[in-house]
């Protein structure tokens, strides 16, 4: 039976078991689609997974943040997938939530409440779907950091808002073979010597002993990456399998360089991400985006 909301609270269902049409055997929880109602058809759409088609790259390490996942393999390189379409809805609805608060307490305000947090909800599951789907299409095997929010909050009651607001472990638990890794020295380490520089500033990770500089949430991905690889840090290691994904074919800074063999300054100036998923409002789906060269911009956004 498949149940078609024509309103709130309202359903029409329709029986697909005398269908014309032949479903897959095996229904992902993705396999059918929204339909979509005119006015004399029902465009429902099917979506049957191939099994011939496999991702191109098996592992895929993600550093969770507030407004994107940032991946790193060396295959694909740096890939980001921004999340400022699903932070918004959660702050919308704290916002109007808040708002009905202020003005009455009534019976009216709790059904008023609890229809803007079924709205969120729902709205929040489309994108964490979307993140999800983008993340399986990516890698067979994905990794994500173990956090735990109610470690994370402090004094700010803005910051514990935020880190409320997140869908980590929503869009965690969506994506196929994903394992958890420990967080610990994940930002504030070097990727390539290891060293813990815990005077973090701005966007951009400058390591004081090894003189790596790159950005802040790639270099967290990349340490995620040798986590779940079981690597330690080698200086040797990271310059022969590290070093030629970030580099090779990306945009560089074009720092003036210091001998004729070297790829660019010191070897270690920042590059952007070689994909970069963004969600669509028309589209209603996240979509890659070509990375352009011409301006740079922090963070790879």
């Amino acid at each position: 039976m498949l149940r078609v909301t024509i309103s709130p609270r309202k359903f029409v269902y329709f029986d697909l078991s005398r269908r014309y049409f032949k479903l897959p055997d095996k229904l992902s929880s993705n396999g059918i689609g929204e339909p979509t109602i005119t006015l004399d058809m029902i465009h429902l759409p099917i979506h049957e997974p191939d099994d011939n088609i496999k991702p191109t790259v098996e592992k895929i390490a993600w550093d969770s943040n507030m407004l994107s996942f940032d991946g790193y393999s060396p295959e694909t390189g740096w890939v980001k997938i921004d999340t400022k379409a699903l932070a918004t809805i959660h702050i919308s609805s704290f916002e109007k939530r808040r708002s009905v608060q202020r003005k009455a307490k009534s019976k009216k305000a709790e059904v008023v409440l609890s229809k803007y947090t079924r709205r969120e909800r729902n709205r929040a599951r489309k994108h964490q779907v979307e993140i999800a789907r983008v993340m399986n299409s990516s890698a067979e095997v994905n990794g994500f950091e173990r956090l735990r929010k109610e470690s994370m909050y402090s004094r700010s009651r803005v910051w514990n808002r935020r880190v409320m607001r997140t869908d980590w472990r929503a869009i965690m638990r969506r994506v196929d073979g994903s394992t958890e890794l420990p967080p610990q020295h994940t930002s504030e380490g070097c990727s390539r010597c290891g060293c813990i520089n815990k005077d973090l500033k701005g966007c951009m990770f400058r390591c004081g002993s090894c003189g790596l500089t790159m950005d802040r949430q790639l270099n967290a991905a990349i340490n995620l990456y040798l986590k779940m690889e079981g690597v330690p840090h080698q200086m040797k290691w990271w310059d022969k399998h590290i070093l030629p994904s970030l580099v090779g074919g990306y945009f560089l800074t074009g720092a003036e360089l210091r001998a004729s063999g070297e790829l660019v300054r010191g070897l270690y100036e920042a590059v952007k991400p070689k994909l970069y998923y963004a969600y669509d409002r028309y589209a209603d789906a996240y979509i890659p985006v070509p990375m352009q060269s011409e301006t740079p911009a922090c963070g790879g956004v």
